[in-house]
């Protein structure tokens, strides 16, 4: 049964998606912003037991900030947040930050990024796993959070080629079932019609055959497992790798710009498809990887998007890894 609530949601979140996607990479960031700052060094080692972490960033965009972006709170209030950890008010940089796991198991990498695909400001991902010392024929394996476009994008070039061309694909079978059906594709909103081609693009042709769906709750392999995190999207997951007593915890889209909604777990980004459940989710992962103090990897988060989370009001601050080279 089709959930009308959350194909408002998704129109909302497809809209605002797919619009800033389109004005940047037809028209660039507008001049009067300037451009988001990108890292110097774009990968990130941490050691986690017998695992390597190492954090890949894709890029950044840079967006005005509107009424639209916190759904459920006026601008002012948060303009008043980022004013109070001396950020600017008049818009947003969103960055985009992917995590390769080097395991006895094999070679994680979590999330695609946008490939060749995307704004002139993205697509950096494979420029910094290089650096990193690999190339895409080292990846094992690709798991997929959700199925946005910024993460999964980067599956195939824009020639249709694989990016990681030995790599199977994992995806969330809640996830599949959702962006992978005709008939909800059929009735979805015309603002949510290029999200489900987008999807049908990035795992059709050679991809097809390397998919593989699981389930949350699934251990994709020694010491990673898959837990449910929806919301955001109708079957987004987010993943805990633990070695030799670590622990580090991959949320996702849980929360976009921790500055807004770590310290404000109630707030709404625009881009999650039903905001209700979003909130539920965002609030129960951020008190699980504060309880077991494990090690937070976010998608959006500030280069090098890993650190911790620390007790703050009614949600938590974060903290940050110190940007340094690998």
């Amino acid at each position: 049964m089709i959930d009308r609530r959350m194909f408002l949601g998704a129109g909302l979140a497809a809209t605002g998606w797919l619009a800033l996607g389109s004005a940047w990479s037809q028209q660039g960031t507008p001049p009067n912003l300037g451009a988001p700052a990108l890292p110097a060094v774009g990968h990130r080692r941490h050691r986690l037991g017998e695992f390597e972490l190492i954090a890949l960033h894709d890029g950044a965009l840079r967006r005005p900030l509107g009424e639209e972006f916190v759904r459920n709170v006026p601008l002012e209030q948060v303009k008043a947040m980022l004013a109070s950890q001396g950020l600017p008010t008049d818009y947003v940089d969103i960055p985009f930050t992917a995590f390769l796991a080097v395991t006895p198991a094999g070679r994680f990498l979590f999330d695609a990024g946008f490939g060749d695909n995307g704004p002139p400001t993205t697509g950096r991902l494979r420029e910094h796993l290089a650096a990193a010392g690999f190339k895409p024929e080292d990846i094992d394996h690709v798991v997929i959070s959700h199925f946005h476009g910024d993460h999964i994008n980067g599956v195939r070039l824009k020639d249709g080629a694989l990016t990681f061309p030995r790599a199977r694909i994992h995806v969330p079978a809640p996830e599949w079932a959702f962006w992978m059906d005709e008939a909800r594709m059929q009735a979805a909103p015309q603002a949510l019609q290029g999200a489900f081609q987008a999807v049908r693009r990035a795992f059709g042709g050679p991809v097809a055959e390397r998919i593989v769906q699981f389930q949350p709750g699934a251990e994709l392999a020694p010491g990673i497992r898959a837990e449910a995190a929806f919301g955001h999207t109708p079957g987004m997951c987010v993943f805990t790798l633990r070695s030799q007593g670590q622990g580090f915890i991959y949320v996702a889209d849980t929360a976009n710009i921790p500055a807004l909604f770590v310290r404000n777990p109630e707030w709404s980004v625009m881009f999650d498809m039903d905001a209700e459940l979003a909130r539920q989710t965002r609030r129960r992962i951020l008190e699980q990887a504060a309880r077991e103090r494990l090690l937070v990897g976010g998608y959006h988060f500030p280069f090098p998007a890993l650190g911790t989370l620390e007790p703050m009001g009614t949600g938590w601050d974060w903290r940050p890894l110190a940007p340094v080279s690998g």
